[in-house]
């Protein structure tokens, strides 16, 4: 059987603080590490996703409700579902964080930073998918998982 899990595979934490999140795949350690020695992957995900905004909002209730925070951490395979979605290239999950970031709590801090900025522009616009239509995978992550 081929791997499905693969950078940019939207997936849902099944365990732990965020489970029952949704999160995208950075990048994946199929053999495990000498840290972790078990199959695991590198996500970035949303704790909390943007609430839904009317027109008749004022801008600063809108800047407050579209608000994203993110998440950042290694899972272990046993513990995320991929879902059918993948995002578009253009959001490029490989450039979220690394792993030298992963290693200390500043730099944790910075990726986890530089995710919530990323997630909140795409979130807001969109990328447009074949058809022209905004990318179903991106407003798939945008909403609160309902179970």
């Amino acid at each position: 059987m081929g791997k499905f899990i693969k950078a940019g595979r939207v997936v849902v934490m099944l365990q732990g603080r965020y489970a029952g999140k949704k999160a995208i795949v950075v990048k994946t350690f199929d053999d495990g590490s000498k840290a972790r020695p078990f199959g695991h992957a590198l996500v970035a995900g949303v704790d909390r996703a943007p609430l839904k905004v009317t027109r008749r909002m004022s801008k600063k209730k809108i800047s407050k409700r579209t608000k994203v925070k993110p998440f950042v951490k290694y899972a272990n395979f046993n513990h995320i579902m991929p879902t059918r979605y993948q995002v578009p290239s253009e959001i490029a999950p490989a450039s979220m964080c690394t792993d030298q970031q992963m290693d200390s709590a500043d730099g944790r801090v910075e990726a986890r930073k530089f995710v919530k900025s990323l997630l909140q522009e795409k979130f807001l616009a969109p990328p447009a998918d074949k058809s022209g239509r905004p990318s179903k995978d991106v407003l798939y992550m945008r909403k609160k998982l309902r179970f």
